[in-house]
């Protein structure tokens, strides 16, 4: 079986418009977050981390669209440009695309924004992503909740391993509306403060959006010094409840599992783990649950929610992109908001910034329905780059 491996890639967020200078941000332990007061979004003022729309505009119109695009669109676009050509891959027959998100164009639907109703079909989203840049093939959306970013990686690898493609990009991407933040009120949920993950302080969710691509290939002259091979992945669906994952944490438990069998390897040579952290209760007690059963309560871990808020389905592809520069940089990067242990079982998370040799790391999410999805990550011999 070939190998597969994540190359170039960026992230366009409230913290900048590329990958490097958003985890320079986190090194430094810059939060995304901020208070935002708009009556339109919501009723209240509320945390999050708001991509700047003028900036996106003017980068936007570098590449000279010729017809109108959303606000996700212009988002999704702007990312996979970037992807795409530092690639310097030619789209051909040969070459997937994936669409990653949770709700799409789900703005479409609001009376302020005048495009068709029939835009908020993901298909639709996909059908304008893969049209600006003539990919030969139509565009296969993943839309499973919060797990869809990095479920999207594990579809890409199977689609390569199968020989159905030579490369895939993937473009993930949610943006923060009044439907999105009124369904997280409503489950009282949200926030009124920047979300601590983990911690016992912890009140609530902050809602977030971002954009985020990769290139997913078998191709070894692809790679450049962040790449990383995936080494194993899994997904699971609890079907525990609509919205509450399962008490034991049985599907991320699972998915783990999966990820490690196919990996071949134990538990204890996962350096760190870049976990989903959403910093609600029921979340992140499952989730050190689901650790602690697989003997990973020493292993060093991070939410990155601190940063940007929960970014829906763009979260595990924007976290896995931050954890191959993490393993670039060896470096640990802080879980922010951290202040005390919230969770029954004894987990590590990451309080500093920190120096450490790092080889291996284990990217989970999971979300809503139930599903969960773990995906094992290793770095490059250097000479094979």
């Amino acid at each position: 079986m070939s190998k597969v491996y994540l190359s170039y890639n960026n992230i366009i967020s409230s913290l900048g418009f590329d990958s490097k200078s958003v985890v320079e941000k986190i090194h430094n332990e810059v939060s995304g977050l901020a208070l935002v007061n708009d009556v339109k979004l919501f009723s209240r003022p509320f945390y999050s981390s708001l991509i700047h729309t003028g900036k996106l505009q003017e980068v936007f119109n570098l590449l000279n669209p010729i017809k109108e695009y959303t606000r996700l669109e212009q988002m999704m676009i702007t990312s996979l440009s970037d992807c795409i050509t530092t690639s310097g891959i030619t789209i051909t027959d040969r070459v997937g695309l994936i669409i990653s998100t949770t709700k799409g164009n789900i703005d479409v639907l609001d009376e302020e924004i005048f495009f068709p109703e029939e835009r908020s079909y993901l298909s639709e989203l996909g059908k304008s992503v893969g049209e600006f840049f003539k990919f030969k093939n139509d565009a296969i959306v993943v839309s499973n909740a919060c797990v869809s970013g990095i479920l999207a990686v594990a579809v890409a690898k199977r689609y390569i391993t199968q020989g159905t493609y030579d490369h895939v990009f993937i473009a993930s991407g949610d943006v923060v509306t009044e439907f999105i933040l009124s369904g997280f009120n409503s489950f009282q949920a949200m926030s009124d403060a920047p979300c601590k993950p983990y911690c016992k302080n912890r009140t609530g969710i902050n809602i977030g959006e971002v954009a985020a691509s990769v290139l997913v290939t078998s191709d070894s002259k692809l790679l450049n010094e962040e790449s990383v091979e995936v080494i194993g992945e899994g997904s699971c669906n609890d079907a525990n409840h609509i919205s509450g994952p399962s008490r034991t944490g049985e599907g991320l438990y699972r998915s783990i599992a999966s990820a490690l069998k196919q990996a071949k390897i134990s538990s204890d040579s996962i350096d760190y783990i870049s976990a989903h952290g959403t910093a609600t209760n029921y979340n992140d007690e499952m989730e050190a649950i689901a650790f602690n059963r697989h003997d990973l309560g020493s292993t060093p871990v991070n939410s990155l929610k601190g940063y940007f808020g929960h970014t829906l389905g763009a979260s595990g592809l924007l976290e896995t992109i931050v954890g191959m520069h993490s393993l670039k940089n060896n470096t640990l990067y802080v879980s922010l908001g951290f202040e005390e242990m919230g969770v029954s079982q004894p987990i590590n998370v990451i309080e500093e910034t920190t120096a450490k040799e790092l080889n291996t790391f284990l990217k989970t999410a999971s979300g809503f329905g139930g599903c969960n999805t773990a995906i094992l990550f290793q770095t490059i011999q250097k000479t094979n780059i």
